[in-house]
C-alpha cells in the first residue's frame, strides 16, 4: 500500500507540475495535459470490485490535499480539476467520495471567494459542480481512525511537501487583508473624532498625535514589501540556474569524492569498536583487532569438545536466581517448600470430629 500511495503522489506531483509551468488556470489547458498524458487509465488494469473500491479511495486521498493549503493558489486550482477528474472516470458504482475534514469546509469556501474576486468562473464552475453532486464527504478526521490499531511513524503517514508547489510565507500580505484594512479604518476614524471633542474642551493641540492617512500608508508599505520579495524570488531562481549550469560538470566527482569519504568513515568507525559479546560468552576476555593486524582462532588449550549450550528452563533459571540472591539470609524453613496448600489446616485450627455417634445397623430379624 505504501509502494502505490508513492507512486501516486509522484503521478499527482507530475501532472501538478506540467500545469504549473503554463503559468495558467483555465481548465482547458489542464484538460489538455490530462488528454495528452491519458491519466484516466490509472483505474484500468484486471482487480476485483473490492480492491478497486480501495484503490479508488487511495487515489482520492492522495489527491486531496493538493486542494488546502499551504498551497499555491494555481496548484490548488489543479489540485481540484484533479480531483474532477478522478472522480468522473472513477469505474465504482456507487461512486466513490472525497474525504474532507470538516474544519477544512472555511478554507474552501475562501478559495471559492478568491476565485470569484479574480474572475475565474471555470474553478466557480467545477467546485460547485462537485458540491452540487455531493462528491465530498466532510468527516470529523481526513484519513479514518481505527479502534486499538497504533500509529504508524509520522515519515510513512504524512504526506511530504513539494516545495515548489509551496507560496513564500507572506505574513505581511495575511495579517493585512481588506477586512482588516477596513476595521482599521473605522477604528482610527473613532479615534479622530474622541481627539477633536477632547481637543475642543483643552487648549492643547493633542490633535498632532493622531497619525494622517493610517490606512493607506500601511496598505502602500505592504505593496512595497510584495514587490520587493517578488523581485528577490525571481533573482535567486536566476542565479540557482546560472550555479546549475556552471556546476554541472563537476557535480559527479564532489559526489564521488563525497561518498568515499563517508565509506572511509564508516570503515574506520566499524573496525575500533568491540562487538558486544553475548550474556553466556562475557566470562571471555574480549580483544579489539585493529585494521592492519589479522586476528588468528584461539588455541584449544585444555582439548574440550565444542558443544553448543542448552538454554535451562525458565523454573530453573529462576529458583536459581532466587536462591543466589537470597543465599545466607533465609532460613532453612523459607528454603524449604511450604504444604499449606489443596485447602488443608494448620494442626492448632483442627476441629475434632465426634466419633462416638451411633451408627444405625440393619436387622433383618426385626423387620
Amino acid at each position: 500500500m505504501e509502494y502505490f500511495k508513492r507512486t501516486l503522489n509522484t503521478d499527482c506531483e507530475n501532472i501538478l507540475g506540467r500545469f504549473q509551468a503554463t503559468a495558467s488556470v483555465r481548465f482547458e489547458v489542464f484538460s489538455a495535459i490530462w488528454r495528452e498524458i491519458n491519466f484516466s487509465s490509472i483505474f484500468y488494469g484486471p482487480m476485483e470490485p473490492n480492491k478497486c473500491r480501495v484503490f479508488t479511495r487511495l487515489v482520492l486521498s492522495v489527491a486531496a490535499p493538493y486542494l488546502l493549503p499551504p498551497y499555491a493558489f494555481q496548484i490548488r486550482v489543479g489540485g481540484l480539476y484533479l480531483l474532477y477528474g478522478l472522480y468522473s472516470s472513477q469505474l465504482t458504482t456507487p461512486k466513490e467520495k472525497v474525504r474532507l475534514a470538516l474544519k477544512d469546509w472555511d478554507e474552501l469556501m475562501r478559495f471559492q471567494q478568491d476565485a470569484v474576486d479574480a474572475q475565474h468562473y471555470d474553478v466557480v464552475f467545477i467546485l460547485r459542480k462537485l458540491l452540487h453532486e455531493r462528491a465530498f464527504h466532510f468527516t470529523a478526521m481526513p484519513n479514518p481512525l481505527y479502534f486499538k490499531v497504533k500509529r504508524r511513524q509520522v515519515e510513512r503517514q504524512g504526506q511530504q511537501l513539494c516545495e515548489t508547489f509551496i507560496d513564500r510565507p507572506s505574513r505581511a500580505q495575511e495579517l493585512i487583508s481588506t477586512d482588516m484594512l477596513e476595521e482599521l479604518a473605522n477604528v482610527h476614524e473613532h479615534y479622530e473624532n474622541l481627539k477633536r471633542v477632547i481637543s475642543a474642551q483643552t487648549d492643547q493641540p493633542i490633535l498632532s498625535l493622531v497619525k494622517q492617512n493610517l490606512v493607506p500608508k500601511l496598505r502602500g508599505a505592504v505593496l512595497t514589501y510584495y514587490n520587493w520579495q517578488r523581485n528577490q524570488t525571481e533573482f535567486e531562481d536566476q542565479h540557482a540556474e546560472s550555479d546549475r549550469g556552471a556546476g554541472e560538470g563537476t557535480s559527479n566527482q564532489d559526489e564521488s569524492s563525497r561518498r568515499a569519504q563517508l565509506l572511509a568513515l564508516i570503515k574506520s568507525k566499524s573496525y575500533g569498536q568491540a562487538v558486544e559479546a553475548s550474556k553466556s560468552r562475557r566470562h571471555r576476555q574480549i580483544e579489539i583487532a585493529s585494521s592492519d593486524t589479522k586476528s588468528e582462532p584461539a588455541p584449544n588449550v585444555l582439548g574440550l569438545k565444542k558443544r553448543s549450550l542448552k538454554k535451562e528452563s525458565l523454573r530453573k533459571r529462576t529458583s536459581g536466581s532466587l536462591h543466589s540472591m537470597n543465599q545466607g539470609n533465609l532460613n532453612r524453613e523459607l528454603e524449604s517448600t511450604t504444604r499449606l496448600w489443596r485447602l488443608t489446616m494448620v494442626d492448632d485450627e483442627k476441629i475434632k470430629v465426634e466419633t462416638n455417634k451411633r451408627r444405625f445397623k440393619w436387622n433383618q430379624k426385626d423387620s
